[in-house]
């Protein structure tokens, strides 16, 4: 059966042309017997969800919500005074104006025109806070629910608990992840299997959208025999060491980075889409042209069975030339997020996937600089959308400078557990053990499932 292939294409294939999936896999069936049970297949919930599946749209680098969702006017009333807990700082208004979605619904700013036309299917919650107003440790808190510890992104909870729907693609899949913030680590497995890591998709426009995952130099049918092979090899080492964590990952991974050559090119390849559909999402026309392939990659991908999808936009750290680089981002998402939400409703599928969309934490009210907002963790805005959540809400409220979240506080421990909780998952129950202690999303206490925005 192998007699076409050598040791040495064995070895040099095994180092180049699977290695880079080595972490993100799914075993094949066939290899284990009868006894093996397939750590990716569909699972129970623990109880009846409301959503199948998670779109999140994150917005590294702390997007204004007094600039975005959080409507102050006791700013204007207050302009350039000095906030008597702030010494040397001075309050500033947005200089967008905004406007109320109906009575106690959203109120957006004119950043956001083309969302705001979808307003009644957003729950915006304006009482988020975190713990530390730092980059990389509020983006691991967002990520993985701690920031002083290595521990599991929420996508990866997530297909732990779950399982997905489609077996000839991960489960999990950044696009764009923002490296420069914790890195791989938020959407790392952490501690649980290597399975259950998410796969990253850093090409969005032109070139293959990962690296490695096709083979130059044999064609499908001996690719199959040489994996063969090499799983032959690689089972027979894990009999001998009888549990080895990192060699289950190769063994798994190889096999689905087999399976994705064809099946997840095909699933971000937006060329079969129509010309209609992409002039929707912006694609081709400037400023939303990135962000707005994202976003249809992840609707297809969440069309396909992926379980958590996460989309990035970063560069919303804005201590200087708030005007004018704000007005940009927001530019940049505005239409690709109206048109996944519209895309979604029309497929039927907006009442079963989660959109959510946020930063790691918020800017201040008080300036230094003129044009310019400072990191605020005591109060940000985030917003979710379909998947069992109440739209057309305003749920939470911040002080009346946008400063301090004062009503129906919301941690991200908090909007986890909820997140969770629309999967049909209670974060108390889906635990793993490891070194000697079960370890949970949400950490060691406290979180709680935000009952008041949902269906």
């Amino acid at each position: 059966m192998f007699t076409s292939l050598s040791r040495r294409d064995v070895l040099k294939s095994a180092s180049c042309g699977f290695g880079y999936l080595a972490l993100a896999g799914l075993a094949a069936e066939q290899a284990r017997g009868e006894a093996y049970v397939n750590p990716l297949a569909p699972k129970v919930a623990h109880f009846t969800p409301r959503a199948k599946r998670v779109i999140f749209a994150c917005m590294q680098g702390a997007p204004s919500h007094v600039d975005m969702f959080d409507y102050k006017p006791g700013l204007t009333k207050d302009e350039g005074k000095e906030h008597p807990d702030f010494k040397g700082r001075k309050l500033m208004p947005s200089p967008f104006k905004f406007q109320e979605f109906g009575s106690g619904g959203p109120t957006i700013s004119e950043l956001l025109p083309q969302l705001s036309e979808h307003a009644e299917k957003l729950c915006v919650v304006n009482s988020m806070w975190t713990d530390v107003p730092n980059h990389p440790q509020a983006f691991l808190m967002l990520h993985t629910g701690e920031f002083r510890f290595a521990r599991p992104s929420m996508g990866s909870w997530v297909l732990y608990g779950l399982g997905t729907e489609n077996q000839n693609l991960p489960g999990f899949v950044t696009i764009a992840p923002q490296q420069n913030v914790g890195g791989a680590q938020n959407y790392s497995s952490g501690f649980l299997p290597a399975i259950y890591q998410g796969t990253a998709i850093n090409q969005v426009t032109g070139g293959s959208p990962i690296g490695n995952i096709t083979s130059s130099h044999l064609p499908g049918n001996l690719q199959r025999q040489q994996l063969d092979l090499v799983q032959a090899l690689n089972r027979d080492l894990l009999a001998k060491k009888e549990v080895n964590a990192e060699l289950e990952g190769v063994i798994e991974s190889y096999e689905l980075a087999f399976r994705m050559q064809d099946a997840l090119p095909e699933v971000l390849d937006l060329k079969t889409e129509s010309q209609a559909t992409l002039d929707m999402y912006g694609i081709g026309k400037g400023p939303a042209d990135n962000f707005g392939r994202q976003c249809l990659m992840a609707r297809r991908l969440a069309e396909s069975g992926v379980r958590f999808i996460e989309i990035s936009k970063g560069g919303w750290d804005q201590h200087n030339g708030l005007r004018a680089q704000l007005k940009n981002n927001c530019t940049a998402i505005d239409q690709p997020l109206a048109a996944l939400l519209k895309d979604l409703e029309q497929r039927d599928m907006l009442k079963d996937t989660l959109v959510l969309w946020g930063g790691e934490f918020g800017r201040t009210p008080h300036v230094k600089q003129q044009d310019g907002r400072d990191h605020n963790g005591t109060a940000y805005s985030m917003w979710l959308a379909g998947g069992g959540v109440k739209g057309g809400l305003r749920y939470g409220a911040s002080d009346e400078h946008g400063i301090k979240a004062v009503e129906n506080k919301m941690h991200p421990h908090d909007l986890q557990a909820t997140i969770l909780h629309l999967l049909g998952l209670d974060h108390e129950k889906l635990t793993y053990r490891y070194g000697g202690r079960d370890y949970k999303l949400t950490s060691v206490g406290g979180a709680r499932v935000v009952e008041d925005i949902l269906v």
